[in-house]
């Protein structure tokens, strides 16, 4: 796929484009028309990594179009992220421009920054970040006012930590979220507030109890605990259970836990096959499940989840892949019906949309 082109007079044809693919994707199967929750049609990524291009004693941010791998794009703005981001791009060139410590053998520059303003640079290279890195590097973070992370090869260096406080409206609260670099979060913030909300208005009225797998950092399972009497949240990744923890602590959410369990240990532990000594602190029999969440990676929920996710008499379904979303819907029609439809335009310019179900017990 080429590099976007981002034009925000295109914004409506490239999203209009990509809807009429998903009905036709989705023509056959019992689905409502889908509600569609636009992006801001410019600087809506969180995230972004540039590599370092060094010609003539001159640094410059590249990306590379794979239709021409071999030729750098130069950039000095890039309108896909945040404000943020262009605002710091500059200042962070001419300073590295000018220090030779801090650009010497520099490899790559990843942002990572928030709605609510905060802002966390890796600089990554191919030599060893050492004091004397630190040192020189310390002079950088005062000069853009923004924390640093310098890596190669098995070390990395924090100055001063290595993730970002985001604040998100969902409903009528601000939920706050610790979000560690290098972890998944979702990119665009924006439309990331509308699939929460779109979650919490299906959620709404059904009651009982939830229980999410693939949890992440707790970005949905936080402002769904107001719509369930008790959550219990599973996840796979250490560091995604410790921000998780982290962030229904900070937000003082007292019906969540949380079980380091993977789909296929959790519906073994519910079906009473196996005992789990991450569950000692959990009493599985208390729960009284009415739905189920997940939000699973591009290839959808394997022959097993999809199993156990029929026993639950409502599914709140978020995917990043129409076409296993589909496909996983031809075996959930038998059981539910659609309840509601929704689709995100998570990335702007590019093939992709992200989609929410919420399918209801027949």
């Amino acid at each position: 796929m080429p590099l976007p082109v981002v034009d925000p007079a295109l914004y409506e044809s490239q999203l209009s484009a990509k809807l009429g693919v998903l009905r036709a994707q989705f023509a056959g199967l019992p689905v409502p028309e889908p509600v569609v929750f636009r992006s801001a049609p410019s600087h809506y990524r969180l995230r972004a990594e540039f590599r370092i291009w060094k010609e003539d004693d001159r640094l410059d941010y590249v990306m590379f179009d794979p239709a021409a791998p071999q030729i750098p794009v130069r950039l000095t703005q890039f309108p896909t992220a945040s404000a943020r981001i262009n605002a710091l791009m500059p200042p962070l060139l001419a300073y590295l421009q000018q220090h030779e410590i801090l650009r010497q053998r520099l490899f790559q520059i990843e942002f990572l920054t928030t709605l609510s303003g905060d802002a966390l640079i890796t600089l990554i290279y191919h030599k060893v970040v050492d004091a004397q890195w630190a040192a020189a590097a310390q002079g950088l973070r005062e000069h853009l006012g923004v924390d640093l992370i310098g890596r190669s090869r098995g070390k990395k260096l924090l100055l001063d930590r290595d993730w970002v406080q985001e604040t998100l409206r969902v409903e009528d609260r601000d939920w706050h979220y610790q979000q560690i670099e290098g972890s998944f979060t979702q990119p665009n913030g924006g439309t990331n507030q509308h699939m929460l909300n779109w979650a919490c208005a299906q959620a709404a009225g059904i009651g009982g109890d939830l229980l999410e797998l693939y949890c992440g950092n707790g970005n949905f399972t936080l402002p769904l605990s107001r719509h369930f009497d008790k959550v219990l949240a599973t996840e796979v990744s250490k560091t995604s259970v410790a921000s998780a923890l982290h962030n229904i602590a900070v937000n003082q959410v007292d019906n969540v836990a949380l079980a380091r369990l993977s789909s296929d240990e959790i519906s073994e532990a519910l079906s009473g096959g196996r005992e789990f000594r991450r569950l000692r602190d959990i009493d599985l029999d208390s729960y009284r499940f009415s739905t189920l969440l997940v939000d699973p990676p591009r290839m959808g929920l394997d022959a097993a989840t999809l199993q156990f996710a029929e026993r639950f008499d409502n599914i709140l379904y978020i995917s990043c892949n129409p076409k296993t979303l589909r496909e996983n819907m031809q075996t959930l029609q038998h059981t539910h019906d659609v309840a509601a439809f929704a689709a995100f335009d998570q990335f702007p310019y590019t093939d992709h949309l992200e989609c929410g179900l919420w399918l209801r017990r027949k």
